[in-house]
């Protein structure tokens, strides 16, 4: 599991590397939020931790243009700070956890463990496709973040295909038959609908394959 650090204090983003590379996890430390902003673009990462008050961009402001950006990724924020406020908005950007400075090392492995359990869902009826993107293949329904993600019924029809068939090929006879029940539609409208698709979701799970369909790979 890789994980990427922000913490300015460096004698604690010390311990936590230590604690953490001894517990298995794969860990990148920084203390600049810029700097984590450009890496976070470049790599991939299973988990962030972030403290609030960071030199460049505090952790707040950082969740936020990464998000913007499409980039989600399961988030803990640890902070000696108290103010509600602050707290608040780092539940509205999507955080799955607040931990309060100072904690015990193993306190943090404990939420680990926790935000795993959460954002990790594991039943047959699912079809993880990335991080933050599941498909339940019994309600057909597209979750986000564990959250249901609101979909016109041609788009529903879409998602339900592509996760049928997640690393195939679904060409336009395929997504003809099932979306529009073999009526003559040319090829422009379908690749209309499906950008209309890539358009609703918070990531890019839909490749173009250019003069035949597309294809949604999973992303761990």
């Amino acid at each position: 599991m890789k994980v990427l650090l922000l913490e300015d204090e460096l004698m604690l983003q010390s311990a936590i590397v230590e604690y953490l590379t001894d517990t298995g996890y794969e860990v990148e430390a920084f203390e600049d939020g810029e700097e984590v902003f450009m890496h976070a673009k470049e790599a991939t990462y299973d988990l962030f931790i972030f403290d609030i008050n960071t030199p460049s961009i505090d952790g707040l402001t950082l969740l936020e243009k990464l998000q913007k950006d499409k980039i989600f990724v399961p988030t803990i924020f640890i902070s000696a700070i108290t103010q509600i406020e602050q707290i608040s908005k780092a539940y509205e950007l999507g955080c799955y956890d607040y931990l309060k400075k100072p904690f015990h090392l193993k306190e943090l492995t404990l939420h680990i463990d926790r935000l795993l359990q959460m954002a990790n869902i594991e039943s047959k009826s699912f079809v993880k496709i990335s991080k933050m993107y599941a498909y339940n293949l019994e309600e057909k329904r597209l979750l986000f973040d564990n959250k249901e993600q609101s979909l016109t019924p041609k788009q529903a029809q879409i998602i339900n295909l592509f996760a049928c068939n997640i690393n195939k090929i679904v060409d336009f006879d395929m997504l003809r038959h099932y979306v529009w029940d073999d009526l003559q539609i040319d090829n422009a409208t379908i690749r209309a609908e499906v950008h209309r698709v890539k358009q609703v979701l918070k990531e890019d799970l839909i490749e173009s394959l250019k003069g035949i369909g597309y294809r949604v790979n999973k992303n761990h």
